[in-house]
Formats: C-alpha cells, sequence, structure tokens
C-alpha cells in the first residue's frame, strides 16, 4: 500500500475531525491544534501496516475463488450429480492461501 496513504490514515486515525493534506510527504493539517507527534503518526503508521498485511491472505483468496456466477454453476452440477467440485474448489483456495 502506498505510504502517503498510510500516513494520511494514520493522521486521519489519530484525529479523526482535522483536515489533512499530504503534499509531497508533507503533512498538511488544516484545522487542528493538538497535531500528533511524528512519533504517534509513525506508530499509527506500523499498526495500521500490519492490519492490512494481516488481511494478506483474505485478497488473496478474493482474487482466487471462482467467480459467483462459476460457483452457482457448480453448485447446480454439484447438486445433480452427487459431486462436490465447488466444495473442493473452495477447499483448494483455503488451503493455498490460509489463514494466518
Amino acid at each position: 500500500m502506498n505510504t502517503d496513504k498510510f500516513i494520511a490514515d494514520a493522521c486521519i486515525s489519530l484525529r479523526p475531525t482535522a483536515g489533512v493534506t499530504i503534499d509531497n510527504g508533507i503533512i498538511i493539517w488544516n484545522n487542528e491544534t493538538n497535531i500528533p507527534t511524528d512519533s504517534e503518526i509513525q506508530a499509527e503508521v506500523t499498526r495500521l501496516q500490519a492490519a492490512y498485511d494481516s488481511q494478506q491472505y483474505a485478497r488473496d483468496r478474493a482474487v482466487a475463488y471462482p467467480s459467483l456466477q462459476d460457483q452457482a454453476d457448480m453448485a447446480y452440477w454439484d447438486r445433480k450429480n452427487g459431486t462436490t467440485t465447488l466444495d473442493d474448489a473452495i477447499a483448494a483456495v483455503k488451503a493455498e492461501f490460509p489463514k494466518p
């Protein structure tokens, strides 16, 4: 994820009512008197980065699962033929991208 995006998200997380702009890596506070310190912002960036990273498996799974249309088709044919292709496809994605 973009570093400036994390910095902006951290600033908003720390001071949700403050207007903030990131211009070439410089934080511009629009209406805040209680501006967080650089170390507070960095700690929040680190926390947000860890939260984002912890969900990588979910982002990987989202693109690896068959489309909903394909899943519906698999479910139909599984019911019709007594097979488990949909369950097998989902299990394969979950095995490839396990939860941490």
